[in-house]
C-alpha cells in the first residue's frame, strides 16, 4: 500500500478533488484489471477513451482516479487527480507506484529502425559474460537474470515495465538493456524511466501507418535523447545522416560510432565470411561470429556504450568474440547437398537491402541468391511495392509469400508488392500466398551452392492470420524442408 500523494509525485497535475493522503493497493489504466483500493488511470486512446469506464470502476473498488477530464458525477469518497497528460502521468506513477527501480538499475535504451534487438541482446549477453547479473527487454524475449519471459510489445506499457525492473532489482540485476520502439516513446510507456544511457542504431521509412509522416517517426525516436538526464551517454550511428538530430538539445553527454566516418568509436571490416566478421575495433583486430557489414555496425556500438560503462577493452572484445547470432537474425544452416538456408527478421526495405549485400558481399562466385519475402498485414502499406523492387534487384530470384497477414487479405498484400516491379523485373519473381509452399518452391528452384533467404519473419514461432496465430517457425521448417527435398 502506497499513499496518493506519493504515487502522484512529479506528475504534471491541473487539479485535484479530494483528500491525496489516501492508501492505494494497485494501480491500473486497464478498467477490467481494477480491484479494490485501487488508482485507476484514464486516458485517451487513438480508439478507445477510458474515461468512459471511470463510472465502472469505482463500482468495482477503485478509490482515486486519475484523469484529463474530471466526470459529471464526482463522489465524495472517490479522490479525482487531473493531469495534462494521462499516458504521461503514468509512467512517473507507475515508477513510484513500484519505488523508482531505475534510479539503481542502469538502463541503457535502444531505439532506430533496425538493429535494436541486435545490440540490447549482445548487450545483456556481453555483460552476463563480464560477470554482471542482468535483464533484458526485447521484442524477442524479456530476461531477468536467467529467466525468460515471453515478450508481447518491443516495449511493454509502463506499468508492466516497472514491474519488470522492479523484479530485476529483487534479483540483483544491476543493468537491464532494452529495446525502445518508437511507438513507445510516442504514448510515453517509458516516462519516469531514469536512462544510463542510449543508443540510436539507424531510421529508415517505417511505421508510417501510424507516426503519418517520416518527420513525426523522427520526432518520436528524439524523445529518447530528449529525455536524457545529464550524467547519462547519448551515443548515435554516424553514419547515419539523421543520428546527429538525436544529439540536438540532449542533456547526455554526446558520443559518436561509424564505420565510415570520423567517430569517437571506429571499426573496420577486415574480413566478412559465413563463418563471422572479422574487424578492426578501434586499433584491436578481433573475431567475431556474427556476420554482414550491418552486424559490424551492431558490435560496435555494443562496445562503445560498454566502454562508456566503463568496462574494460580487452574484456569486451575478448567477451564479444565468443558471442553467437541473435536467434532469427541472419541465422543460416546448409541442406546435405549444399545449399545454404537463410532466416532473418528483415522485414523493412532498408533491412532487407542491408541482408542481401551482406549475402551478395560473401557469396563467391556464381551461387543463385532467392529470396523469400513478404509483408505484414494491418502495418505501414508504403514499404510493400520497396520491399519487392528490393528482392528482385538484388536477388537472381525471389519468391512474394505471406508473411502475418492479420486482417487483411495476403494475395491483396502480394498485388502492392508487385506493383515496386516493372516488366523486366517482373521475370525475375513468382507470387505464392502460403508461405511454407512458398519455401518448398525455393529449394527446388535451388541448386548446390545456391542461396535461399527466408525474410520478415525470423525469431516469430506463428504466423498471424485473421487474429489467430498458427505455429510457424521459418527455421524449423527450412530444416524440415532441406531434409526431404535437398538430398
Amino acid at each position: 500500500m502506497k499513499l496518493l500523494k506519493d504515487i502522484i509525485y512529479r506528475s504534471p497535475l491541473v487539479d485535484i478533488k479530494g483528500t491525496t493522503n489516501v492508501a492505494i493497493a494497485s494501480i491500473s489504466a486497464d478498467s477490467r484489471k481494477i480491484e479494490k483500493h485501487s488508482l485507476f488511470i484514464a486516458s485517451k486512446g487513438t480508439l478507445n477513451d477510458s474515461h468512459q469506464y471511470i463510472e465502472e470502476v469505482i463500482k468495482k473498488g477503485a478509490i482515486a482516479i486519475v484523469c484529463e477530464k474530471f466526470p459529471e458525477t464526482i463522489y465524495d469518497h472517490i479522490t479525482y487527480v487531473q493531469v495534462k497528460d494521462s499516458k504521461y502521468a503514468l509512467g512517473l506513477i507507475a515508477s513510484n507506484f513500484y519505488d523508482n527501480p531505475t534510479e539503481k538499475l542502469k538502463v541503457v535504451g535502444v531505439t532506430g529502425t533496425n538493429g535494436k534487438t541486435t545490440i540490447a541482446t549482445l548487450l545483456y549477453h556481453l555483460f552476463r559474460k563480464l560477470g554482471y547479473t542482468c535483464g533484458l527487454i526485447s521484442t524477442v524475449k524479456n530476461i531477468i537474470g536467467k529467466n525468460e519471459i515471453s515478450a508481447t510489445h518491443t516495449t511493454p506499457d509502463a506499468i508492466s515495465l516497472n514491474q519488470l525492473f522492479a523484479k530485476m532489482l529483487e534479483s540483483g540485476c544491476s543493468h537491464c538493456f532494452m529495446e525502445v520502439s518508437s511507438h513507445a516513446l510516442d504514448q510515453h510507456r517509458v516516462a519516469g524511466v531514469n536512462f544510463t544511457g542510449a543508443i540510436f542504431s539507424n531510421i529508415t521509412h517505417d511505421h508510417l501507418d501510424y507516426h503519418k509522416t517520416f518527420e513525426n517517426y523522427i520526432k518520436a525516436k528524439k524523445i529518447l535523447f530528449d529525455m536524457l538526464p545529464a550524467q547519462s551517454f547519448a551515443l548515435i550511428n554516424k553514419d547515419d545522416r539523421n543520428g546527429e538530430v538525436m544529439l540536438q538539445n540532449t542533456k547526455g553527454v554526446k558520443k559518436t560510432y561509424s564505420l565510415h566516418s570520423v567517430s569517437d568509436f571506429k571499426a573496420k571490416i577486415l574480413e566478412n565470411h559465413f563463418s563471422g566478421l572479422f574487424l578492426n575495433i578501434d586499433g584491436t583486430e578481433v573475431w567475431t561470429k556474427l556476420i554482414g557489414s550491418f552486424n559490424a555496425s551492431n558490435l560496435l556500438a555494443v562496445y562503445g556504450a560498454a566502454i562508456l560503462l566503463k568496462e574494460q577493452k580487452i574484456n569486451i572484445l575478448s567477451a564479444l568474440s565468443t558471442i553467437n547470432a541473435v536467434d532469427g537474425r541472419f541465422q543460416y544452416i546448409r541442406s546435405n547437398n549444399g545449399i545454404t538456408g537463410i532466416v532473418d527478421y528483415a522485414h523493412t526495405p532498408d533491412a532487407l537491402k542491408n541482408v542481401l549485400n551482406t549475402i551478395n558481399d560473401i557469396k563467391n562466385g556464381n551461387e543463385q541468391i532467392i529470396t523469400l519475402v513478404g509483408c505484414g498485414g494491418d502495418r505501414d502499406p508504403f514499404k510493400r511495392p520497396e520491399m519487392a523492387k528490393i528482392a528482385c534487384e538484388k536477388s537472381d530470384k525471389a519468391i512474394f509469400t505471406s508473411d502475418n497477414p492479420r486482417s487483411e487479405d495476403p494475395a491483396e498484400i502480394i498485388k502492392q508488392m508487385e506493383k515496386g516491379c516493372d516488366p523486366v523485373l517482373s521475370r525475375k519473381y513468382v507470387s505464392i500466398v502460403d508461405r511454407k509452399e512458398a519455401i518448398k518452391t525455393a529449394i527446388m528452384m535451388a541448386k548446390p551452392g545456391d542461396i535461399i533467404l527466408v525474410a520478415g519473419k525470423g525469431h516469430e514461432k506463428y504466423q498471424e492470420i485473421n487474429g489467430v496465430k498458427h505455429d510457424f517457425d521459418d527455421l524449423e521448417i527450412l530444416k524440415e524442408l532441406f531434409e526431404t527435398l535437398a538430398v
